[in-house]
């Protein structure tokens, strides 16, 4: 399928496999890098699933575990058979979402012959694997040593009582420690099938011949996904403040507000620019609330935002350093109050809505950018591309009665890293 974006002068060819691999290829003529990824739509939250009628809990960061064993082949490391090509590759795994990429200015049909090889034949050794925890476990060292991850992973552990979103993406040392190579085939079958897979290519490269190598390399059959397990939703957060002490000058916070998860049949892309919206009227760089507070010295150049969607988890963070993080806390709760109650200027929202759309907009020359939201939103049957048309339908009282959500009791959560406790 082919379908053609005027307003930004794109084109998106499109097409499902009969083992149900998702491929996606956008053209992009003049640039001189080609960017690719495969993604599978399985990241740290898919700790506990059923397949063919066994329930599995598994350790806490298995899927960033398994993301860095994909590498390992019986014939080398696809890392080594990269750089003999000259591409860049890397990989990353979320919450949500695991995913394998790279970029090159040529030769591109073998960096895509490396990528679909690699990922689709897993090759797990006690060997390998006992190698591979001493290495993670130094990851885990380093990113508990960082006081943003820490206030990050807080803000989680505070909003969610049961969901795993509330344990941090890598795991711990113990939880790693219980990794097995029986372990890592298990995750592999239950989500690394082509049906719960998606490429997609940005730049300059041949869709015809993108789609007769996904088809030549990808499994022939694909696996039944298996279905997750998430907890109980549940409206309220856990805790309203997660308090942490590490060696900082300056206190550390993150800020959580708990929204709603997804409705049946809801556009996960629409509530994204939504959030996104209603994020920057409350406290975006040039909301009055950011001056305000900027003014007063209670927030930095690096306070910054997001709205993240998961599934059942919907969120909307604000995080920085703060010589006050309670009074920063209290400014943004009595301004969701305010809007919840008088609603938002028209003026403000209009201004708003327009700075939204250019960054958007800005992403469509970022090739890793869009693979990585058209990913992300082929797993909610969607394309990145009508966020255009979806912007035109947003309206004032979209953005309020969000306003309205947040400001529910017990919905929000302070995650803190203060000094050490003086003695």
């Amino acid at each position: 399928m082919k379908q053609r974006f005027e307003r930004f002068d794109m084109e998106m060819q499109s097409v499902v496999l009969e083992n149900g691999l998702k491929v996606f290829y956008i053209p992009k003529p003049g640039f001189s890098k080609t960017f690719a990824m495969l993604a599978t739509n399985f990241g740290a939250i898919d700790r506990a699933f059923t397949m063919n009628g066994v329930r599995y809990d598994t350790p806490a960061g298995i899927a960033h575990f398994l993301e860095h064993k994909m590498f390992e082949d019986q014939d080398g490391n696809a890392l080594q058979k990269f750089g003999k090509t000259g591409a860049s590759p890397n990989a990353f795994t979320s919450y949500s979402m695991t995913a394998y990429h790279f970029s090159c200015t040529d030769g591109f049909e073998q960096n895509l012959e490396i990528l679909l090889k690699f990922v689709f034949t897993p090759y797990f050794t006690e060997e390998n694997v006992a190698k591979e925890k001493g290495i993670i476990a130094q990851e885990i060292n380093m990113m508990e040593d960082t006081p943003s991850w820490k206030a990050y992973v807080g803000v989680y552990e505070g909003m969610y009582h049961e969901h795993p979103v509330n344990t941090s993406i890598a795991g711990s040392v113990e939880s790693i420690s219980e990794i097995t190579p029986e372990i890592l085939t298990t995750c592999h079958k239950a989500f690394y099938s082509p049906a719960n897979m998606t490429l997609v290519v940005c730049g300059t490269a041949d869709f015809d011949r993108i789609v007769e190598m996904a088809k030549e390399l990808s499994p022939k059959e694909a696996a039944k996904v298996a279905a997750r397990h998430y907890g109980t939703v549940q409206e309220t957060v856990a805790m309203a403040e997660v308090i942490r002490h590490m060696a900082v000058s300056r206190p550390n916070f993150m800020l959580g507000i708990k929204d709603m998860p997804l409705a049946e049949g809801e556009s996960q892309l629409r509530r994204q620019l939504v959030g996104e919206l209603a994020a920057r009227i409350l406290c975006g760089n040039t909301a009055p609330l950011f001056v305000s507070l900027y003014k007063d010295r209670l927030i930095t150049r690096n306070f910054d935002s997001s709205y993240t969607i998961m599934p059942q988890v919907a969120a909307i963070l604000f995080g920085g350093d703060s010589q006050d993080p309670y009074a920063v806390r209290d400014r943004i709760a009595a301004e969701i109050q305010r809007y919840a109650h008088e609603g938002v200027a028209q003026e403000l929202f209009a201004r708003m809505k327009k700075a939204c759309y250019g960054l958007d907009v800005r992403m469509l020359d970022q090739p890793e950018s869009l693979c990585h939201t058209q990913a992300e939103s082929s797993f909610a049957g969607e394309c990145c591309l009508d966020f255009a048309e979806l912007h035109e339908t947003i309206t004032v009282q979209d953005v309020q009665e969000m306003f309205v959500r947040w400001a529910q009791p017990d919905r929000m959560t302070l995650s803190v890293v203060l000094p050490p406790k003086t003695k």
